[in-house]
C-alpha cells in the first residue's frame, strides 16, 4: 500500500495540484518494510505519467486557443515556442520544477513533441530528484 500511496501522491503532484510528493516520499522511506527502490521506482513513474497527462492537456486544449476564454494569449504561446526551440527537447529534463516544470509538459503537448522524447527525458529528470532527494536524506541521518 505504501508503494501505490507514493504513486498516486507522485501522480498528483506533477499535475496543477499543489502536493509534495518528496515529504510522502520522505515519509515512507524511513518504514523499515518499504524498499527504498521500488520507492523511487514508483514516484519516479508516477511523477512521470503526471507529467504525461499535462502533455495531453496541452495537445488538447491548444484547439481552443481563439476562444475568449483560454488562458494563453498567441504571443505568449508564441514566446514560449520561441524558448522551447531554442533549448529543445533537453529542456523536458527539467519538468521536475515546481511550477515551470508542468508549464515545459504542457508546451510540449502544444507543440506535439513525441513521446519518444518526452517520456525518457521526463523521467531522467523526475527520477534523478528523486533520488537526490533520497541520498540526500540518507546523508542526514547515516552521517
Amino acid at each position: 500500500m505504501d508503494y501505490l500511496i507514493v504513486f498516486v501522491v507522485s501522480f498528483l503532484s506533477a499535475t496543477i495540484l499543489p502536493l509534495g510528493s518528496e515529504a510522502v516520499l520522505l515519509y515512507y522511506s524511513n518504514e523499515v518494510v518499504a524498499s527504498i527502490a521500488l520507492l523511487w521506482l514508483w514516484a519516479s513513474l508516477g511523477n512521470t505519467l503526471g507529467g504525461l497527462t499535462n502533455w495531453f492537456l496541452g495537445a488538447f486544449l491548444i484547439r481552443y486557443e481563439g476562444k475568449k476564454w483560454f488562458p494563453i494569449k498567441p504571443r505568449a504561446r508564441h514566446k514560449a515556442q520561441r524558448f522551447f526551440n531554442r533549448y529543445g527537447v533537453w529542456v523536458l529534463l527539467f519538468t521536475w520544477l515546481p511550477v515551470v516544470g508542468d508549464a515545459i509538459a504542457l508546451a510540449a503537448g502544444v507543440f506535439r513533441t513525441p513521446l519518444k522524447y518526452f517520456l525518457p527525458l521526463v523521467f531522467i529528470g523526475k527520477a534523478a530528484r528523486y533520488a537526490l532527494v533520497l541520498w540526500g536524506q540518507n546523508l542526514l541521518l547515516n552521517g
